[in-house]
């Protein structure tokens, strides 16, 4: 499963989804959805202009955790 760790990330940077959005110039659904982890997916862009933006890699920004599943 892909654990998509933009709230956390903000959190430790103490951002709002107010200043990603100046930041990034992303609508602001797309950057809740993923604040809240509600994404079904995200382009590269929006990656790029996350990671460029938050000074991260795409995998701090999206970690593969191993399903328990299995």
């Amino acid at each position: 499963m892909i654990e998509n760790r933009l709230s956390e990330i903000m959190g430790r940077k103490r951002l709002k989804i107010s200043e990603v959005l100046e930041g990034t110039g992303l609508a602001r659904n797309t950057v809740a959805d993923l604040y809240h982890g509600r994404a079904k997916g995200v382009q590269f862009e929006t990656l790029d202009k996350l990671c460029t933006y938050l000074g991260v890699e795409v995998g701090e920004l999206l970690v593969h955790e191993k399903s328990t599943e299995e």
